[in-house]
């Protein structure tokens, strides 16, 4: 009797659902830029050089976020870091809508990626909340409405540009996330962690724990190296879609829609993490991931076989990589609640990272090797993580359980 008594109770599904509504609206203002980068160009004045600078700065502000507002959470009450930062989120994308000049939309880019983190204060969040029996399930879905977030944002952007124009963007966000801080202000409970260390030794911290932490680097790194196959893929596929298929700005934001399913893999993986699964379905995911990108290798040129093979590589490469986030995360987060928010901020701004690096090498294989070379790299990531997750040792994938 004593132990059902302090076994905590379990999470709200009502909770769950506000949390991955939340962290996917969040989110989504990473990626809204992606296919408005021709008229916002325009608009602003950017040449089309430095138009790549439209989704670089904001990622550029979500790194930063992750590694210096995301550790805040181990010292601050977690509700009221996370209104305030979304209050100068929308403060940014009324600014951004309003951006006359490069520098002014730049300056609410950065701001925006800085703000956004606050759905990497919510994830840990949530698994405070949760039972140690359902953390899987609850991390599951919670990330689950993040990458919805992540894969519906781009088409989302090209249809209602399309139909209006792009600053409705970002008219459309602010006036949501206004609509967020309000449920969140007056659902979430309030979690006042207890600071152990004050923000400057927080912040130095951070090399302690990824020095002191193999599973933090295992598992950052296996994401770090999907994530940029992924962002290989999107960064390279509207080019590839457009000049050798013909497909229109609109049957990109379709083709887009297409990847969202690979989201379903998210949930799916955390019930499955949370019953031993952790280390067969990393080297599934890692497996998957390389494989839709060699079958994207060998396709046939400009058919509609060929087109079609490419919504089913796109489901299951961003199958691999939500199932493959979730199990990095669960991983992560059994390793102790007090630095639960420096661990997700350092795992995610790594990856985010090799997300990067992915996008970066995929123009740059495109516009020298074309398709082929961008999918060879792009099957040589997910390789390279693959004989990674080889040397894993019984000792790690006993603690990743």
């Amino acid at each position: 009797m004593e132990k059902q008594k302090e076994r905590k109770a379990s999470m709200p599904g009502w909770l769950t659902i506000l949390l991955a509504v939340s962290c996917g609206i969040i989110v989504a203002n990473l990626y809204y830029a992606q296919t408005l980068v021709g008229p916002i160009s325009e608009a602003t004045g950017l040449s089309a050089a430095a138009a790549g600078l439209i989704v670089t700065i904001t990622q550029v502000g979500y790194v930063l976020g992750l590694l210096f507002i995301v550790p805040l959470s181990d010292i601050i009450e977690n509700r009221n870091l996370a209104v305030f930062s979304l209050s100068v989120v929308v403060l940014a994308l009324f600014a951004a809508m309003a951006a006359r000049t490069a520098a002014v939309f730049l300056t609410a880019s950065l701001i925006i990626g800085l703000g956004s983190v606050v759905a990497q204060i919510l994830v840990p969040y949530a698994t405070y909340l949760a039972s140690e029996e359902e953390r899987g399930r609850v991390v599951g879905n919670v990330m689950s409405g993040l990458l919805f977030g992540i894969m519906f944002a781009r088409p989302v952007a090209s249809f209602v540009a399309s139909f209006f124009n792009w600053q409705a963007v970002f008219l459309m966000s602010g006036v949501l996330v206004i609509l967020l801080i309000v449920l969140l202000f007056f659902a979430l409970p309030k979690r006042k962690p207890t600071p152990t260390v004050h923000y400057g030794a927080l912040i130095v911290s951070l090399g302690a724990i990824f020095k002191q932490t193999p599973i933090l680097r295992r598992r950052a790194f296996y994401q770090a190296s999907l994530f940029g196959a992924f962002s290989l893929f999107w960064t390279v596929i509207p080019l590839h879609l457009a000049n050798h298929f013909g497909v229109t700005q609109r049957g990109i934001a379709w083709f887009a829609l297409a990847g969202v399913g690979g989201a379903v893999a998210a949930p799916i993986a955390g019930r499955l993490a949370d019953k031993g699964w952790t280390r067969k379905l990393t080297g599934a995911a890692i497996s998957l991931a390389a494989l839709s990108f060699l079958v994207a290798l060998v396709l046939p040129n400009h058919s509609i076989v060929s087109l079609a093979i490419l919504v089913i590589v796109a489901i299951t490469l961003d199958m691999a990589v939500s199932g493959n986030l979730v199990l990095g995360q669960r991983a992560i987060y059994s390793l102790g609640q007090q630095a639960r928010g420096r661990l997700n901020g350092l795992f995610m701004s790594i990856f985010f990272i090799g997300g990067a690096v992915g996008s970066s090498l995929g123009g740059w294989a495109y516009a020298h090797g074309g398709w082929k070379l961008a999918a060879l790299i792009g099957c040589l990531l997910p390789v390279i993580a693959y004989v990674y997750y080889l040397t894993e040792k019984k000792t790690e994938v006993k603690a990743a359980q």
